[in-house]
């Protein structure tokens, strides 16, 4: 069935083509029927121009927001670098430069002024192109470009002059002045008074003077021609024009007229930004979500002012913030040092990503995707896949407690060689020579023993390995199953390996990291409700877990991990691992806690440029998460008395060799002499 608008249309239509018809034949008729083709051709127009329910959403229009658990607004989704304001927060000189220069009967007419209108038809047919708009008119065109056009045609017209009539339908003037002054562009990416305002005077839209509010009002004739840092003769020419417009109209003391428009112009020009908020990667890594969950429900992200609550803890995200500032702008300074000493070579900048999450059920605490959003959108938590290093490690001391190994299982300490296909042989090593002493797996893991990790990964399986790392959480990329990947060879993103770490502070058990809670309209009426996962998926058995968490807490009593007691003076129950692939590329540290997992990776985006010794996970990366940390304990934001389900013990190992003991130093010579020639056999 046709719609009962498009039948008024073709009927118009076909009844305008019949009266043309008649026009050219009968000349004398025409002039009779003139009014009556022109009423036909409006109403043919009508159903092509905005409805009344269009204008009123329009009148409501409103980004959506996204918040912190506590309200904290995040980001907000606009469509323009807008910041609407009320008409009690506009200066009146605007709104008088305005109405006497654009529309001097604003508050007579009803949307169309006939004798202006009349005035510019004349004005063109002698020549004298002339514009006839209202300010009603202008605006028509302001919120609907698309559906009224720009073209100097008689259509256009048409369609503007009835969406005008429109408008005051619905809006009261002061609601048409509010909502102009609100969308007009002033060049630069600055939309409505308040942004120009800032742009060009460094000052709100209240605070305007008369010069300013001309100024402003007189680019609206042309803001490239007119515009004040570009063309400052034009905009001085063009705003005197508007204070004697303002004289004329009753709005400015003509005695003053003289002096304002001998003095120049006084800009403080800078260019707006749009504020990019506490989590900008948050609001790109959920904008995508959010536009496909407006389109299924019937809503429009930049207008219907959705409340989208998130996970994220403002206060931990603001320390998260600071602390990778702080800490990379460190780093940058011995990157930059380095370069200078390679000449020729170009400046590179240093990137970080971290996250903190709930372990208890998985909610995203704090996300931070690079160390500038403005100038780094890539997200270095979801996007970018590195390779994890030594914190891959404890996938490898999991899969082998599930296996029934125990942490005093010992293994030596010595060089290693592993056949691998086409006849090649790897010989991992670590960082200071082998020992050739017995080493539990504590030990192995606390240290970070590259000889007893990769011996480990022999015994257990890589095959192994790789399934418990999936189960705990590393679940989007793909892991090689080869001997290497003990040492974490394959790349992930920090996303997987904090949530693989808050599997094993939350005993074996896996949430998936979560960051909406719920979306509500914009009266905070709820709209949809997202369940928290209330049922873990197993991924360890427990008690392993446990074991592994009291390993963990090894690597920051005494191991790679301790400046965070040394530093930080962190005395609450953590444990953690730090990770540093070859030549220094990446460092990474992530910590867990019963009640927070925070991890940080540091590195260039080109992986071909390495860091150098203090690119060590926990020289680079562990002071972000430290920072966090300790402010987390000392803001009571984390309760530090709070422990794992496994009590605190001491590192088990055997008793050190006594220095001042010859006959031990004898011993354990021929002992370990013994053992190299015993293999080596």
């Amino acid at each position: 069935m046709i719609p009962a608008f498009q039948r008024i249309a073709v009927s118009a239509a076909q009844q305008s083509r019949r009266l043309l018809g008649v026009a050219k034949r009968y000349p004398v008729r025409a002039a009779l029927v003139l009014p009556a083709l022109m009423l036909l051709y409006v109403l043919a127009l009508i159903p092509f121009t905005p409805g009344i329910g269009d204008l009123r959403k329009a009148k409501s229009e409103a980004p959506s927001v996204l918040l912190a658990s506590n309200g904290t607004v995040l980001a907000e989704y606009r469509r323009i670098n807008r910041q609407w304001v009320s008409l009690d927060k506009i200066a009146p000189h605007v709104v008088n430069a305005l109405i006497a220069t654009e529309d001097r009967r604003f508050y007579e007419h009803h949307g169309i002024d006939f004798r202006r209108t009349a005035g510019a038809v004349l004005s063109t047919l002698t020549g004298d192109l002339q514009g006839g708009s209202t300010i009603t008119q202008q605006l028509a065109r302001n919120l609907y470009p698309e559906e009224i056009g720009r073209a100097a045609s008689l259509k256009r017209k048409v369609k503007e002059a009835i969406t005008a009539l429109k408008i005051e339908a619905v809006y009261s003037k002061r609601e048409i002045l509010e909502t102009y002054l609100n969308t007009v562009p002033f060049l630069y990416n600055a939309f409505g008074i308040e942004m120009a305002a800032r742009t060009y005077f460094d000052k709100p839209a209240d605070k305007l003077d008369v010069l300013e509010s001309a100024t402003l009002i007189g680019m609206l004739k042309g803001t490239s021609y007119y515009n004040p840092v570009q063309n400052p003769e034009r905009a001085v020419q063009r705003r005197n024009l508007v204070l004697a417009q303002m004289v004329k109209n009753g709005s400015l003391d003509p005695t003053r007229f003289e002096g304002l428009a001998k003095r120049p112009l006084r800009l403080t020009f800078e260019r707006q930004v749009e504020p990019l908020g506490p989590a900008p990667h948050v609001a790109q890594h959920l904008r995508a979500w959010l536009i496909g969950w407006a389109d299924r429900n019937g809503y429009d992200i930049q207008t219907d002012g959705l409340r989208v609550r998130t996970t994220l803890d403002a206060r931990l995200q603001k320390a998260a913030n600071l602390a990778v500032a702080r800490q990379l702008a460190q780093l940058q300074k011995l990157a930059d040092g380095r370069g200078r000493r390679n000449a020729g070579q170009e400046r590179a900048v240093l990137q970080a990503g971290f996250l903190a999450l709930d372990p208890r059920n998985g909610e995203v605490r704090a996300w931070v995707g690079s160390r500038d959003f403005a100038q780094e959108q890539f997200d270095h938590v979801s996007q970018a896949r590195r390779q994890p290093g030594s914190t891959f490690k404890p996938f490898v001391y999991g899969a082998a407690f599930m296996q029934g190994f125990d942490p005093s299982y010992t293994l030596m300490d010595e060089p290693v060689a592993i056949s691998l296909p086409g006849s090649e042989v790897w010989t991992p090593s670590d960082a200071t020579p082998s020992t050739y002493q017995p080493t539990t797996l504590h030990d192995g893991l606390v240290y970070s023993k590259n000889t007893i990790t990769v011996q480990l990964m022999q015994k257990v399986g890589p095959a192994r390995v790789g399934q418990l790392a999936q189960a705990l959480g590393v679940r989007q990329s793909k892991l090689d199953l080869v001997p290497s990947l003990a040492l974490g060879t394959s790349p992930v993103t920090l996303i997987e390996m904090v949530a693989a770490y808050g599997s094993i502070a939350n005993g074996g058990n896996y949430f998936p990291p979560m960051l909406v809670l719920r979306v509500e309209d914009r009266n905070g009426q709820l709209l949809e409700q997202f369940a928290q996962v209330t049922e873990s998926e197993p991924a360890m058995p427990r008690a392993q877990a446990l074991t592994l968490v009291n390993a963990m807490r090894g690597v920051i009593d005494e191991g790679t991990g301790s400046a965070i007691r040394q530093r930080y003076g962190i005395q609450a129950d953590v444990a953690g691992k730090t990770g540093t692939t070859q030549d220094n590329t990446d460092g990474w540290f992530i910590m867990m806690n019963p009640q927070l997992v925070a991890g940080a990776r540091v590195g260039f985006n080109d992986n071909s440029v390495t860091m150098g010794s203090w690119g060590q996970g926990a020289h680079s990366a562990l002071p972000m998460v430290g920072e966090v940390f300790q402010q987390g304990f000392r803001n009571h934001w984390l309760d530090q008395n709070i422990e794992f389900e496994i009590p605190r013990s001491r590192p088990l190992r055997p008793e050190p060799p006594q220095a001042d003991n010859p006959i031990t130093e004898i011993v354990n010579s021929v002992l370990g002499n013994f053992l190299r020639k015993l293999r080596a056999n």
